[in-house]
């Protein structure tokens, strides 16, 4: 039985604009109808009644941690929890060990993904060789090959001569740079956001100056070289005050924010708890507000979890020494009904677009829309469902999150990719 049939969800469609009570039918990979009322004959049926029925999400920034730390993530591991989470696509970030710097690398990813991964993968390649801001990685060879995007992320490239080269050669492709913004000698040793939080607690901080002044510097690039840039995990009110100016003024900048950081500020710190630690640091609840009226007004134009999965060992651990990162891909859409729909900071076709289409858009992914003809990724969501977080559960070997045990809002009943049921 090839057919699927999704019967009475609300189809929330950001590309047409469509939020109304429809069937949709699947045959294969495809869509092949959508209208209020299809006969179910010689169909699977899901009763989508009072769910959400979305276009695919897609997740624009993973850590999948192969190949060189498999005992953080493997792409098998990594790939069940995104469609744990409602994710179809995920794309899945360079800083592995060998760094995915040439074509043979992404192969290698390639070729995993298709045997052993439970969604769709795509990759950012690493601007500079080795991801060590010293020389620049093979980016047209790589381009050619499929990458969606550059970034060393995880690591800033501190030289501007060789951004803005970077950024030069990105152009020529129209292949965006994800910049991962941060100044590493106003980091320094820090391990939460500089404040009243961090002189509380006795913790050395990172000042929030840390990722603005990379952040204007980027957009200070882009806007001279015309290159399309993405700011990750954008958290500071000023960093999403300089992107909006930017964005009036025509530059080709966008922006992401993460799900702890539209959830949590630094006062989740008090306790030391490392599932708390993550960089860019949690922020003021000021910072916070910034955030969700960014994603509101459209400023940031997507959430992305920043999926950073990590061993217990690497996590408990005293404060100063754990690693910084938060598991995110099984609990983005709970934090985003719970933070931002239920509240009215976005609307389900705002939601649909922050998650779906926006990063489609910006990587050039087809998906991100509900048509007929169209891609048969479909992510189906419960927005009444009321879920208690249990890391131990996951289905990412990452147990690491600071939700553990919290009551949320939103639980994706069904994850379909290619018109099969994950």
């Amino acid at each position: 039985m090839s057919k699927l049939l999704i019967k009475n969800g609300r189809v929330i469609d950001p590309l047409s604009n469509t939020d109304r009570v429809m069937d949709i039918l699947v045959d294969g990979n495809r869509i092949i109808k959508m209208e209020a009322s299809i006969p179910g004959n010689d169909c699977e049926v899901i009763d989508a009644r009072d769910k959400l029925v979305f276009p695919g999400l897609i997740d624009m920034h993973v850590h999948l941690r192969e190949p060189g730390y498999e005992h953080k993530e493997t792409i098998e591991s990594g790939t069940r929890s995104a469609a744990a989470g409602g994710f179809t696509t995920v794309v899945c970030m360079p800083n592995t060990n060998p760094v995915i710097d040439n074509p043979a690398m992404m192969e290698y990813i390639k070729l995993k993904a298709e045997k052993e991964g439970h969604v769709r993968v795509k990759v950012v390649a690493a601007i500079t060789k080795g991801s060590k801001g010293e020389e620049l990685s093979p980016m047209g060879e790589m381009a050619g090959y499929g990458a969606v995007a550059f970034s060393d992320d995880g690591k800033p490239v501190t030289s501007s001569i060789l951004m803005k080269r970077a950024m030069e050669y990105a152009s020529m492709w129209d292949v965006p740079i994800i910049s991962h913004c941060e100044d590493l000698d106003l980091r320094g040793d820090g391990l939460m956001n500089e404040g009243e939080m961090s002189t509380i607690l006795g913790m050395r901080g990172i000042p929030s100056a840390a990722e603005e002044v990379m952040v204007a510097r980027d957009i200070a690039l882009a806007r001279y070289t015309g290159c399309r840039l993405h700011i990750a995990h954008i958290s500071t009110g000023y960093s999403v005050e300089m992107v909006r100016h930017a964005k009036a003024e025509g530059v080709q900048v966008t922006a992401e924010a993460t799900p702890h950081h539209f959830s949590l500020s630094d006062r989740a710190v008090d306790g030391y708890s490392s599932m708390t630690k993550v960089n860019p640091p949690l922020r003021t609840e000021a910072d916070v507000e910034a955030v969700k009226k960014g994603l509101a007004d459209g400023t940031i134009d997507v959430i992305a979890t920043d999926h950073a999965p990590h061993h217990r060992d690497d996590k408990e651990v005293e404060y100063s020494l754990a690693a910084f990162g938060i598991s995110g891909l099984e609990t983005a859409v709970s934090l985003a009904v719970t933070n931002l729909l239920k509240p009215g900071v976005l609307t389900p076709l705002q939601m649909a677009e922050r998650m779906s289409l926006a990063p489609a858009q910006i990587l050039k992914i087809d998906g991100g829309y509900l048509k007929e003809g169209g891609p048969a990724d479909i992510t189906i969501i419960d927005p009444d469902c009321e879920v208690v977080v249990d890391a131990e559960k996951f289905a990412s070997k990452g147990r690491n999150t600071p939700f553990g045990g919290m009551k949320l809002w939103g639980k994706v009943t069904h994850t379909i990719v290619d018109g099969k049921i994950k």
